[in-house]
C-alpha cells in the first residue's frame, strides 16, 4: 500500500493575519514639532542644581559633620555617634540644655497653632461676608506678612521695651504698672506670641479665604432654607469643605513655629535666664549659638539640627494621619 505524500497547505493572508501575535502597545510619546527628548529635563535642571546645592548637599554634609569633630571651623577625626549618645544620654550636661530648648518649642507650637489657625478662620470668614471696603482690609491684614523677621523684631521690641516701650507707657499712665514684658515669664512669652500673630495672621486668613470662596453658594442657601444658623453652617458646611485647607495650614503652622527664631532672638534675646539656658530659646537658636557662637561646636549643632529634623517629620506624619481621609 503506496503512502500519499501530503503537501502542507499554505496559510492565506486572512489565516496569517488571524494567527499574528500582538504587538506589544506602543507608548504614546507626544511631542511638539521640533521638540529634543531632553527638552523636559533642561527645564527641571535650573531648580534642581539649586535644590542640590542648597539642600540635599548641606543635609548630608550635615550628617557627615556630625558624624566628626568639627570644632572651631576645623574638620577633626571620625567620632561615630558620639554626639547623639551626648544629647540622649541624661547625665550629659548637653542633654539638659538641648532638651530644655526643645521644651520651649514645643510650648510655643502649642500656643501659636492654635491661637492663629483661630484667629485666621475668624478673621477670614468676616472678610467673606460682603462688607464695604473688604479689599481694604484683606491688604491691611496681609501686609505684615511681607516684612521681614528683623523688622518684626525690632517694632515689637520697641513696642514691649521695659524702659520706653509704647505698650509700657501706656498701661503705666493708664493702670499706674506695666509688666516687665520682656525680661519676665509669662510676659516674655505673650510679646513673643502677640509678635507672631501679627506677622503671620494675614498669610493664614488669605489661604482660608481663598477657600471659603471656592464652596458653593447653593450650599448655604439650602441650609438656610432648612432652618440653619450661621454657627451651624460654619459647623456642618464651611469646616467640612475647608478640611484639606485646615491640613495645609495647620502643618506650615507647626513647621513655621518650630523653627522659631528671630523674634526671641531679637526681642527677649533668649532670656529671662534659668538654670538651664535662657526661658525663651528655642531650640534652632541654640543649635545656632552651638554652631556659630562661642566655642563653635558645630558637629554637636550638627546632630542637635538632624534630631529636630527627625522630630518635625514625625509630627508632620502624625498630623497628616489625623486630619486626612479620602476626601481631603
Amino acid at each position: 500500500m503506496t503512502s500519499i505524500a501530503v503537501e502542507p497547505r499554505r496559510k492565506s493572508g486572512l489565516d496569517r493575519l488571524l494567527n499574528r501575535k500582538p504587538k506589544a502597545p506602543r507608548k504614546d510619546v507626544r511631542r511638539r514639532i521640533g521638540e529634543r527628548p531632553f527638552t523636559p529635563y533642561a527645564f527641571i535642571a535650573p531648580h534642581f542644581i539649586l535644590f542640590a546645592v542648597f539642600i540635599l548637599f548641606p543635609f548630608f554634609f550635615g550628617i557627615y559633620i556630625s558624624l566628626h569633630d568639627w570644632f572651631g571651623g576645623r574638620a577633626g577625626p571620625f567620632v561615630g555617634l558620639r554626639w547623639y549618645q551626648q544629647l540622649f544620654d541624661p547625665e550629659s550636661l548637653q542633654f539638659g540644655r538641648f532638651w530644655n530648648t526643645v521644651w520651649n518649642t514645643v510650648i510655643f507650637v502649642l500656643l501659636s497653632t492654635p491661637l492663629l489657625v483661630a484667629a485666621g478662620l475668624f478673621l477670614a470668614s468676616l472678610l467673606n461676608q460682603r462688607l464695604r471696603g473688604r479689599n481694604v482690609f484683606r491688604g491691611i491684614y496681609f501686609v505684615p506678612w511681607t516684612l521681614s523677621v528683623s523688622v518684626v523684631g525690632l517694632i515689637w521690641w520697641w513696642m514691649f521695651n521695659g524702659n520706653a516701650g509704647f505698650v509700657t507707657l501706656l498701661l503705666r499712665d493708664t493702670l499706674g504698672s506695666s509688666p516687665n514684658w520682656l525680661a519676665s515669664n509669662p510676659w516674655a512669652w505673650i510679646s513673643i506670641l502677640v509678635a507672631t500673630l501679627w506677622w503671620t495672621i494675614g498669610f493664614n486668613t488669605i489661604i482660608f479665604l481663598a477657600g471659603m470662596q471656592g464652596i458653593s453658594a447653593d450650599l448655604y442657601e439650602a441650609a438656610a432654607v432648612d432652618g440653619a444658623s450661621k454657627w451651624q453652617q460654619f459647623r456642618f458646611i464651611t469646616l467640612p469643605s475647608l478640611r484639606p485647607i485646615l491640613l495645609l495650614v495647620v502643618t506650615l503652622q507647626i513647621i513655621a513655629s518650630f523653627q522659631l527664631v528671630g523674634q526671641p532672638q531679637l526681642m527677649t534675646g533668649g532670656g529671662p535666664p534659668s538654670t538651664l539656658g535662657g526661658e525663651t530659646t528655642p531650640v534652632l537658636l541654640h543649635v545656632y549659638n552651638t554652631g556659630f557662637q562661642g566655642r563653635r561646636e558645630l558637629s554637636l549643632a550638627a546632630a542637635m539640627a538632624l534630631v529636630v529634623a527627625a522630630i518635625m517629620v514625625v509630627v508632620s506624619i502624625v498630623n497628616f494621619r489625623l486630619f486626612s481621609s479620602e476626601r481631603s
